[in-house]
């Protein structure tokens, strides 16, 4: 992310806020295409998880599967591979932390319109 966050855990709990954010836009969108397309919910739901955690962690997975292929016996590359990256000590921490925020806010918006929707169609008895 461009964004000037902070190092450690509290940069890490900022980066799941916004990605728990765009996992709430992620699903409205989702649930709003799902309709127009009358797809099964399932599909809303999945589309919505793939799009979460590709826009709120990708750039921190991104990172992440880089450095898996950074030369080890060259310090120089590990130094411009690190370099790149916002806060490297703490990348693993984020990345983690931004993907249950994202999928957590795709769950909690679901259930929120899942509710919604009990309650405009109230059992018949």
């Amino acid at each position: 992310m461009n964004l000037a966050l902070h190092t450690g855990w509290l940069g890490a709990l900022e980066a799941g806020a916004i990605a728990f954010l765009v996992g709430l836009l992620a699903y409205l969108a989702s649930h709003v295409l799902a309709r127009a397309l009358r797809w099964p919910e399932g599909h809303a739901i999945g589309w919505a998880a793939f799009a979460a955690v590709a826009i709120g962690a990708g750039t921190d997975l991104w990172h992440l599967f880089r450095l898996f292929f950074v030369n080890p016996g060259s310090p120089a590359r590990a130094q411009i591979a690190l370099a790149g990256i916002h806060d490297p000590d703490g990348l693993g921490t984020r990345a983690v932390m931004e993907i249950i925020a994202a999928l957590g806010g795709v769950l909690l918006a679901w259930i929120w319109f899942e509710s919604r929707r009990a309650d405009n169609n109230p059992p018949r008895v």
